[in-house]
């Protein structure tokens, strides 16, 4: 039981240092005013990260195997089985964002993977017998 000559209790202390968000902010900013002027600023540039270049890069590499564009060499060449994989890639994209895609970056993977599967059935069917897009 307490009693009257107990000590009462002090508040606790905190002691905030203010400081360290100025501090941060600053190097931040020194961070930036660094990385302007840097190779990736000018005309060569890559753009912003996106869904979209995502698809673009899968889509690209199934149509060089395809056949359908000249590679690195500037020579069409055609690989089949490595061309589905691309596709079936897209596929599991397309199943694995489902219902997380704004309606124009789900309509531009649909579009992509009808365009790609037709493309490749075309070709496989011709017993892969090269097709140019029109």
């Amino acid at each position: 039981m307490p009693n009257g000559n107990e000590e009462q209790k002090r508040p606790i202390e905190v002691v905030s240092d203010e400081d360290w968000k100025t501090r941060v902010k600053a190097e931040d900013a020194k961070r930036d005013a660094e990385s302007k002027g840097q190779p990736g600023d000018g005309p060569d540039s890559l753009p912003p990260p996106s869904f979209g270049s995502l698809i673009q890069i899968l889509s690209t590499q199934a149509i060089m195997a395809l056949g359908m564009i000249p590679g690195p060499d500037g020579n069409p060449t055609q690989h089949l089985p490595l061309a589905r994989h691309f596709i079936d890639l897209l596929s599991v994209l397309e199943k694995k964002t489902s219902g997380n895609l704004d309606a124009e970056e789900a309509k531009f993977l649909e579009g992509t993977l009808h365009e790609l599967r037709m493309a490749y059935l075309e070709i496989s069917k011709n017993g892969g017998a090269n097709i140019r897009p029109e």
